[in-house]
Parts: structure tokens; sequence; C-alpha cells
């Protein structure tokens, strides 16, 4: 669609952002020669005649509830129209990145910034509320932060006008279940100190770095919203008693949008508010209002949206064949414990044991160029005789978007809707594009085993490995070692990006990096690029879902891990 003029006078020039609902591109008003933004709404073109007159609808309340606030800090909305068929809106081009993005990219944000950023958010919803206009949909994702560092709060497309009648079904919850305040989740109407508490959970992930009630499923979300307390913060700093204030479960007990500004105000200077102090003793007092009642759809199953088709791949065959390059009659093992850690977040981790660490040392020490995967070697093999348990594909393309993630293809969840569910016999199940060919690297040894699956030999593939008894008491620590030992073996190696994160409510740690694998070492030499989720359940086992590809088509490789992650399931998570 680039290059397409819209409605005859806007030009598209490049997609800026996507979500569910749609996308927003960068565009040129040719009328007024200016640079802006345009929301395309592309759930329309899924949805039947009804309820593409609703998006509409819902479209038109989002133009009038951004038009009735006259503030500094809230996006300017153009103007609103139809084009093929679905809506459209075009707004004031903000140059820079959301909130959710600097999270993601930065890992958390200052205590101070944060509490900036949530100041500019508190007075454009002041503005919003003495307009009579409910956001709805407070989350780090509708936070811009312009590169000039000014804040401005978007999309108001769920938002509720005072007066206006409903445009969504009975029932209907609307919004991002892990910011939508308890008395939302039970049923009750909101009000503003239902876009409070959205604050506070937003201002919870800006600091924290995660968010404070998501869970492995909606539903499992919406109940720990309503029964569970958010963690305590560890890096919040002066923002912590603020945080704990706006997440109060009743919402009578919250502070006022007024005491909320001015606490927020002081702990913009790096000053504890007195204030907000107040609420923090009684903060665990649950809210129980009477005959509460849930919302219809609050039943629905965990993972409901997940497509499930073709049959499980049949169990392990057997260890790699002896003699397969880089596995010289060793399990294909890696990752030299070191000194072990102080237990972190998981009392009793064992410490290293000397004699795994003996293995693993003599399997790093191989002449073969490896390639780390959560605590295991991976070789960039072609697969020999007795090496997997399907038979080898003959792939259209080397390029893994040959495989299942063509661009445009409509997903579900986030996963392109054509993969399919693969129960594996370790005890864990994925989607991946159909075709993929499952191989066990190496033997089992003291409770680690791993497996391969790849759509071309080895030259893209996802790695996973299965510990259940790690050395580390955390993932971060272990990838930390393993990220030393190869920064000294790999040619050209280099470190991306390695630091903590939560993955499946657990504390994990994502490390991404980039070598130049030599053709001695395998069939696909070259610039290459990696990345690793690891992360230990709650049963103590560490997991370690791993994709690597070549530099060329990376991009490509990436989306498909991302997709991988969101389809991730144990017993556990």
């Amino acid at each position: 669609m680039q290059g397409q003029l819209v409605s005859g006078r806007y030009r598209l020039a490049a997609t800026i952002g996507s979500g569910g609902m749609g996308r927003v591109w960068r565009a040129h008003d040719e009328v007024l020669h200016r640079a802006v933004a345009i929301k395309e709404l592309t759930a329309a073109l899924y949805v039947s005649e009804s309820d593409r007159e609703r998006l509409l609808a819902r479209t038109r309340a989002e133009a009038r509830a951004a038009a009735r606030i006259n503030h500094s800090a809230v996006v300017t909305v153009h103007d609103v129209l139809e084009h093929d068929g679905r809506p459209w809106i075009v707004m004031e081009l903000v140059e820079g990145r959301s909130l959710a993005d600097e999270v993601k990219e930065e890992g958390r944000v200052e205590p101070t910034e944060a509490a900036r950023v949530g100041l500019w958010v508190l007075r454009a919803l002041r503005a919003a509320h003495s307009a009579g206009v409910l956001h709805r949909d407070i989350k780090p994702g509708n936070v811009l932060l312009a590169t000039d560092r000014r804040v401005l709060l978007t999309d108001f497309g769920i938002a509720q006008i005072e007066g206006d009648s409903t445009i969504t079904r009975t029932g209907e919850v609307v919004g991002s279940v892990d910011y939508l305040a308890p008395e939302r989740v039970r049923g009750h109407d909101p009000g503003p100190a239902s876009d409070l508490w959205a604050l506070g959970a937003t201002l919870y992930t800006a600091v924290e770095g995660r968010s404070p009630f998501r869970r492995t499923s909606p539903l499992s979300t919406m109940q720990a919203v309503v029964e569970e307390e958010a963690p305590g913060p560890r890096d919040a700093g002066a923002l912590a008693p603020v945080i704990a204030a706006l997440l109060r479960k009743d919402p009578a007990t919250r502070p006022s949008a007024a005491e909320a500004e001015q606490m927020l105000a002081e702990a913009a200077e790096g000053r504890r508010p007195g204030e907000a102090q107040a609420y923090v003793s009684t903060r665990h007092n649950r809210y129980e209002p009477e005959a509460p009642t849930a919302p219809e759809h609050a039943g629905a199953r965990p993972g409901a949206n997940t497509v499930v088709t073709g049959a499980p791949y049949p169990p392990a065959a057997g260890p790699a064949a002896p003699g397969t390059p880089g596995l010289p009659g060793a399990p294909g093992l890696l990752g030299t414990p070191g000194v072990p850690q102080p237990a972190h977040g998981r009392p009793g981790a064992p410490a290293a044991r000397s004699g795994r660490r003996r293995l693993r040392t003599a399997a790093l020490a191989v002449a073969f160029a490896a390639v780390v995967g959560g605590g295991t070697a991976v070789v960039l093999q072609k697969w020999g005789p007795g090496g997997g348990t399907a038979a080898r594909p003959t792939p259209s393309a080397s390029s893994p978007a040959a495989s299942g993630t063509a661009s445009g293809e409509p997903d579900v969840g986030g996963v392109p809707a054509s993969w399919v569910r693969v129960d594996d016999p370790l005890g864990f199940s994925l989607r991946l594009p159909r075709g993929w060919s499952r191989t066990v690297v190496g033997k089992e040894a003291d409770g680690l085993r791993q497996v391969d699956y790849s759509p071309d030999g080895g030259e893209h593939f996802v790695r996973i490995a299965v510990d259940t008894a790690p050395d580390f008491a955390s993932s971060y620590d272990h990838l930390r070692d393993l990220e030393q030992q190869l920064g000294e073996r790999l040619i050209g190696y280099r470190t991306l990006s390695l630091k903590p994160n939560n993955y499946r409510d657990r504390e994990g740690s994502l490390w991404e990096y980039t070598w130049a694998a030599q053709a001695k070492d395998t069939p696909f030499p070259g610039p290459r690029r990696a990345i690793d989720q690891a992360y230990i359940d709650r049963d103590g086992t560490e997991y370690a879902i791993y994709m690597s590809g070549p530099e060329a088509d990376w991009a490509a490789t990436r989306k498909q891990f991302t997709a991988v992650l969101r389809s991730w399931r144990t017993g556990g998570s």
C-alpha cells in the first residue's frame, strides 16, 4: 500500500506501528503539505458487516473523544474518513517511540523519568475527564515519547464519552486486560479512578520492565488483577508509594487526580511523596464489593485463541549418531558453570556439580565452533543418518520466510495462522511452520536434554534445551557465564544485548549476539546471529528457547522467534 493516495489527499509513506486492531502509517498531506500519521483499522477486513459498522462507530467515537480534549499532551486528531470500506483516522505525527518500545529496548525507565512521564499522562487524563471523556485503555503502548521528550497520550479508540450510548456489546470488556482496573474486570462501570489504576500499572511496567499482573492467559490475568497484589517494585525509588496508591483495589480509596498529580510532581524531583506513603500501609486490603459480577466473556478458556492443528511429532528415536560433526562421541553439552551464585528467586538452588562442569568444558573445547543455546552446544551441521526423527525436508527456499510467515498472513495471538502446534515428548509444546524436522541433539546427561527443529537441515533452526537440574540459581547468571565463554571462542563474537526479563511470569533472561561462522566448522559459513530466551520454571526446570540463522535474513528469523515465544507452553506455564 506504500505510495497509495488515501481519500485523494494523504500519500502513504511507511508503517510506523501496528497492533491487533490496525496499523499506523506515516503519510504526507498533499493539500497542506505536512507530515501526518494515519491509523488504518485493518480489523475491518476480517469482521462481519455488522461488526464493521461497530468499528466505524468506534472510530468516529475516538475522533470525537480526542476532539473534545484541548491539551498539549493529547495527540491531535485532524480528520476521520472512510477508504476501501474501512475507517481511517488522520492524526498529528509524533516523531519518537512509545513507552512500551522504550521499556522493551532499554529494559526499564528511571523512576524520576517515569514520574515525569506519568505526570504528563495524568495532566492529559485530567483534561479528558474534565471534558467528560474516559480513556479506558491507558497502557505503555498508548503513551508516546517524542524525540524532544514531550509526552503525549494517544488512542482514544475505546474511550467512553459522557452522554453517549455504548458501542460495545453487553458484557464485553475492552482494553488490555493486564491494565484493567479490578472494578472493570468485575463488570462495574468505569470511572476516572479506573484510568488512574491503569496509569499505576503503566508506571509499574515502566520502572520494573514487566507488567505487574500479566499471567499466561487473559483469564488468569484478570484473576490476578482482582485477587492479587502487585509484587513490591524493586526499582521504583520515590515512585513506589505513588504506584501503590494508584493500584488500590477499591476505587474509592485511590487518590484523586489532583492528589496523584502532586505525588508525581514530587517523585519526578526525586522526593518520596509523604502523602503517598499513607496508602502503602493498608494496600493489602482486598476490594470485595457487594454482589460482584464477572463479565460474560471471562469464562473463556485460557489459550482459546490458539489454533491447534496437526498431529504431534513422533517420540525421539535416540541420540545423534556418534561421529556427527561437532559431537565426536560426546554429548552436545555446553555451559561451564562458574562459582555458584546466591539463590535468586529460587530458594535451595543447587550448587554447581564438578562432574557436569568437566563434561561441559570438554564439549566446549572441541575443535568445532559451537553456538550456545541456553546451556547447550549447538553445532551447525547437516544432519546425517540417525540424526533426526523425521525425514530431512526439501525446502522451497532457505529463508524461514518461505515456511509460513509470508507478509500479510493473518495471525492468531501473534502467531501465523498456518503454523501447527507441536507437542514434544520432552514435555513442552510450541507452534511452527509445517514441514520442520525434529532432531535429538546428543544424549541426556544430568537431566539436560535438547532437540532441534529446522526447515532446511540446520541453516535456520530452533533449539530447545530442557534442564531439570540447572547449575545456576538464575538464567541471567547462566547466560552471562556462557557469554564469557563464547567471547573467547567464536570468531567475531559480539553481544548485541543480554539483560534480565520476565517470561511466562518467571524471571528470565534474553541474549542476542552475532559472530562469523567458519567454513571448517559448518556447511553454513558466514555472518550469523542467534537469540536465546532462558528461564527457570516453577518446578525448577530451566528452559532455553534458542534460534539461529544467517545475518542476511535475520529480520524474518527474528519475527519467527517472537511467534515461537508467544506459542510456547509447558506444564508449568
